[in-house]
């Protein structure tokens, strides 16, 4: 009854957090006069994902086994599969169920397509590298990981340079630390930021652990826990900050959030788990990365159309799915 009792209070705190969070970071854009997609893909996706990211960090490098090193691995492949895959349709579902809400005929996602789409290919080019260095071996692999920060690094100035329309100054909510001002204090900004970060990253871990606690009391295997239930409490954020921007119409700083914090995924992690393992994959991680690669390509040729809907979006959850029944069926055979 503590686990569950945690559990709700967590989930609930990461919700509540995140509404503040959202506010601030798009008042921290118009700061810093940056677009909405760059908000997203950068201010947004940074902040979501370095719960993750020490999760990883501290996995592999302060790991004592190679289980426990493994478990950075796993959060590496698992994270970008969640977003890939059940982010995108709670995005999809959000809007659908919001169409009237927002006064829209249709629930067509009004977003710049063909960043989006840039944004996926910049992805997969990424993480095919990266799941090609999971299946060989060789002396100068842990050298790759600067690589991948460079890409990253690369990535985030692109980002930075590319021109985007600002959101409409009618569309900021007042922000919850100065409700009454029209141009509120950078100071509060930055203030209720990361406060709001701060608990955010507390809750997830406090939510992490009640995952495991859960799994334990239903007596599931570790590994299910850590290749299944584990990532997508991690990535809890990112969707929740997408359901609420979703709610708001603004699903342009949505899928921005998820695809910033999907090339952290393939990137920031992953050269901290090449610097501090072998990077060898076993055969649910191999899955994991030919399902993530899959959800990408469908959704790089969805935005390359130019008009996307939002029920196109769902269909791409069923691959998680597909990865919960194979790690299931192969964890019984391998018990």
């Amino acid at each position: 009854m503590l686990t569950a009792l945690w559990f709700l209070l967590s989930a609930g705190a990461i919700y509540f957090a995140c509404e503040y969070f959202v506010n601030g970071i798009e008042w921290f854009g118009r700061k810093l006069s940056l677009g909405a997609t760059a908000t997203g893909t950068v201010l947004a996706a940074f902040g979501t994902a370095l719960p993750e990211s020490a999760v990883t960090f501290v996995a592999v490098v302060f790991g004592r086994t190679p289980e426990q090193r493994d478990i950075g691995v796993g959060a590496a492949l698992g994270g970008p599969l969640v977003l890939a895959t059940l982010a995108y349709m709670v995005v999809g579902a959000a809007l659908w169920m919001n169409r009237r809400h927002l006064h829209r005929a249709d629930a067509v996602i009004r977003v710049e397509h063909q960043r989006l789409a840039r944004d996926q290919g910049w992805f997969l080019a990424i993480f095919v590298v990266k799941c090609a260095l999971g299946l060989v071996e060789f002396a100068f692999k842990p050298w790759l990981g600067v690589l991948f920060i460079a890409a990253y690094g690369l990535y985030v100035w692109r980002e930075l340079r590319s021109a985007d329309t600002a959101p409409e100054e009618e569309s900021l909510e007042p922000l919850k630390f100065q409700p009454h001002a029209p141009d509120p204090a950078l100071s509060r900004v930055l203030l209720q930021t990361v406060l709001a970060l701060l608990v955010i990253a507390i809750a997830s871990r406090v939510f992490v652990l009640q995952i495991e606690g859960i799994g334990t009391a239903l007596q599931l295997s570790p590994h299910l826990v850590a290749l299944l239930l584990s990532p997508v409490a991690t990535e809890l954020p990112e969707t929740v900050n997408a359901l609420i921007w979703v709610r708001q119409g603004k699903e342009r700083l949505a899928l921005a959030n998820i695809s910033g914090a999907m090339m952290i995924q393939a990137t920031i992690p992953s050269s901290l788990a090449l610097f501090a393992t072998p990077w060898l994959f076993d055969a649910p991680l191999i899955v994991a990365g030919v399902l993530t690669g899959v959800a990408v390509i469908y959704l790089w040729l969805l935005f390359r159309r130019g008009r996307v809907e939002a029920r196109w979006l769902l269909p791409v959850g069923l691959l998680y799915a597909v990865f919960a029944v194979f790690v299931s069926w192969h964890l019984s055979t391998h018990a």
